[in-house]
């Protein structure tokens, strides 16, 4: 390992812009993708169920390889991973661009995800093994902060591309940056690796990820075929038994992906299960948002990227204030509140139709999501890093990650089937709107449920607290809602 990078250098500002441009295109690709989900329907022909695909193929192979890709980093060298990462999400995303059917672009999604689990975590494996000590809380800083402005960005520049040439194009988008980022790392990047890495769990990512596939393509099938489909039963069945072989597989290995022990610390999994909550309910949101606008009140793909700004807006000036303010009074009544008002807003939300303004119908609704979730956020990272002590701060952040990714894999699935969102029901402005008034309701019943689990579950934590460490403060360490998920690592993290 080179001598520690100072943040105010040359190569730290390198390493910086490296680790940011990386990371930044999964950001981007993340937020792009909903904004021309409409326009990818038109074109290839895609009723709902390829629609959910297209988001679901990508969510399948992130979610369950994203603990797997931080390993990967500390074994392999964290620099190389870490390219490995961006030039595999750029080829991935030539494929996505090239695909002439659906089929083909979920393999080519699927393909991201896997990149980008190598990419997202190495992201702040770089920062947190290259800066000195001192310094790591203001690089981690910058790049959360950054990395919101490429997720407030991305809405507005895939819109603009789609409108104005193609929805191939958001995703030709990725090679330019990936050029960039490749040259900045190779010239600027130390490499660094774990000199005591822990042993693969290949075994257990490989049930998690046949697990899950098996698991959406049942969902999302039920809605097609119906749930009584031979085939269905067929998929749910497999799909229980591979998790189950997960499960038993994490707790009978010296070296699991998922150390069963974690989950038995009161606050961490009272966390996990806001963070599914309110995760499901926004990633069922966001996916059906853009179409009920473009589809229903006639926006433009850009005018649909524009229209929940005020969300990331609100999240990037208020997230720091909301999370200072837990620190002062404790996480639980951020927590509880923070998801009654996202809920208020789904329901406000679910009132949208044809017709509306955009200033009297959709601002309200964003605005009381945006602020919902500024309360919200940064309480819940700060909380499940928290519990479980420094030592297993970065594989906490990776947990609560995989279990934001998994929950948006879930509803994107499951929430369009119950609300009767199936088939090319989008193409249909009055059947999606009902579908969506519906499917709004049952996100917000998920926001309160989350407000439920924060109200019963979390505690303010004492200034002593029982294993006699004193109360530290963690805080940002979350990507932004619909961002990629952070790494795992054994190690201590960073705190603020």
């Amino acid at each position: 390992m080179e001598d520690p990078v100072a943040l105010g250098t040359r190569r730290g500002r390198g390493v910086l812009a490296a680790t940011v441009l990386g990371s930044g295109m999964a950001f981007l690709d993340s937020t792009v993708v909903n904004v021309a989900l409409p326009s990818i329907g038109a074109d290839l022909g895609a009723g709902v169920g390829g629609l959910q695909w297209v988001l679901t193929g990508y969510l399948v192979t992130l979610a369950s390889l994203i603990l797997l890709g931080g390993s990967l980093g500390d074994h392999l060298g964290r620099r190389r991973t870490f390219l490995a990462g961006v030039t595999g999400f750029a080829g991935a995303s030539v494929l996505c661009a090239l695909a002439p059917n659906v089929p083909l672009l979920v393999a080519a999604r699927a393909l991201q995800g896997a990149a980008g689990a190598l990419l997202a975590p190495g992201s702040l494996a770089i920062i947190e093994a290259s800066f000195r000590a001192e310094q790591r809380p203001a690089a981690i800083g910058a790049w959360s902060g950054l990395a919101g402005v490429s997720t407030a960005v991305g809405p507005l520049v895939g819109g603009w591309l789609v409108d104005a040439a193609s929805w191939r194009w958001i995703f030709l988008l990725n090679l330019p940056l990936a050029a960039v980022v490749v040259a900045v790392a190779v010239r600027f990047v130390p490499e660094s690796r774990d000199p005591d890495p822990e042993p693969f769990d290949l075994a257990g990512a490989g049930l998690a990820a046949a697990g899950l596939a098996a698991l959406t393509w049942s969902l999302i099938a039920a809605g097609e075929r119906g749930a009584s489909d031979p085939a269905v039963l067929t998929g749910f069945a497999a799909a229980a038994t591979l998790l189950a072989a997960f499960a038993l597989r994490e707790r009978r290995s010296a070296h699991p992906m998922l150390p069963p022990a974690i989950l038995t610390v009161r606050q961490f999994t009272a966390a996990n299960a806001v963070t599914f909550a309110v995760y499901a309910a926004l990633g069922a949101t966001f996916f059906l948002l853009v179409i009920q606008l473009q589809q229903v009140l006639g926006y433009s793909a850009l005018e649909a990227g524009l229209a929940s700004l005020p969300i990331t807006v609100l999240m990037l000036a208020l997230s720091s204030p909301a999370g200072g303010l837990a620190q002062r009074i404790g996480p639980r009544l951020p927590m509880t509140v923070g998801p009654l008002v996202t809920a208020a807003g789904f329901l406000v939300m679910g009132r949208i139709g044809a017709g509306d303004g955009y200033v009297g119908g959709v601002l309200p609704a964003v605005v009381l999501v945006g602020l919902g979730l500024s309360a919200t956020v940064a309480p819940l990272t700060a909380t499940a890093l928290g519990a479980v002590g420094d030592r297993h701060a970065g594989l906490a952040s990776g947990i609560n990650n995989a279990t934001a990714r998994t929950a948006q894999l879930a509803a994107v699935a499951t929430i369009p089937v119950v609300a009767g969102l199936t088939g090319q029901a989008y193409e249909d402005p009055a059947v999606f709107s009902r579908g969506f008034t519906t499917a709004m309701g049952i996100t917000a019943g998920l926001a309160v449920l989350g407000a439920g689990a924060a109200a019963a579950g979390i505690r303010n934590p004492a200034p002593g607290p029982d294993d006699g460490r004193p109360a530290r403060r963690h805080e940002g360490f979350h990507c932004d809602f619909d961002g990629p998920a952070l790494r795992r690592c054994p190690r201590a993290a960073p705190s603020r």
